[in-house]
């Protein structure tokens, strides 16, 4: 991972909320099909993905990382285990030096726990920069933004039970069960030469507890 890696020793732990978006279309086949899991093809032949974390509670070693945000943005040329998939992560720009290096191990996946598992699949760093970075929960919508590169939304599908969403259990490595998603509009990225819009698309939010433990 190159000027992602950091030691694996240090225990860590964090509590909070995740969502992603993706360019599939509802319902994403790398974790929900007849196949194996991440062995299916995306609907659209590739993937480009956006995950935002917001931590409630946690702590690297003796860092706190409470309130703080990261996001990870990751294109998939094929099948998410055929791997050769490009990472650019976004850290929150109110970290300090030591909250930063913290961030950066956990969402890099050197530092272990379920992002750890995944970078083996990574053959490029794209860039990891300190910005603002702006998450929101309003009900059961939830919306990330970092001013001129991302704006991402997710609501969740619509269900029998207006006041439910419709949870899937044992289908995703962040959580034992997550919440099935569509991109609002305007859901877009632009960075690194790249860019993609998802409105529309398939989305998943969950409560997330990690730890290299």
């Amino acid at each position: 991972m190159g000027v992602l890696m950091a030691s694996t020793q240090t225990r860590w732990h964090i509590a909070g909320e995740y969502f992603e978006n993706c360019n599939c279309r509802v319902v994403c086949p790398c974790g929900i099909s007849p196949n194996q899991p991440m062995t299916s093809k995306p609907t659209e032949g590739f993937c480009d993905d956006a995950f935002a974390f917001h931590i409630n509670s946690g702590t690297y070693g003796n860092v706190g990382l409470d309130g703080l945000n990261a996001v990870t943005v990751v294109h998939m040329p094929g099948a998410m285990a055929e791997g050769n998939w490009s990472v650019a992560l976004y850290l929150d720009e109110r970290a300090d030096e030591r909250q930063s290096l913290a961030l950066q191990a956990i969402f890099s996946g050197s530092a272990g726990g379920p992002l750890g598992a995944m970078t083996p699949f990574i053959s490029t760093v794209l860039g990891v920069k300190a910005v603002p970075i702006n998450f929101k929960i309003e009900g059961k919508r939830r919306s990330v933004e970092i001013p001129g590169i991302l704006h991402v939304a997710v609501h969740p599908l619509p269900s029998f039970d207006p006041n439910n969403e419709i949870w899937v259990q044992n289908a995703h490595p962040f959580a034992p069960g997550v919440a099935l998603a569509i991109g609002d509009q305007d859901s877009s990225w632009t960075d690194f030469g790249m860019n993609w819009d998802n409105s529309g698309r398939n989305g998943h939010y969950a409560a997330i507890h990690w730890s290299n433990a």
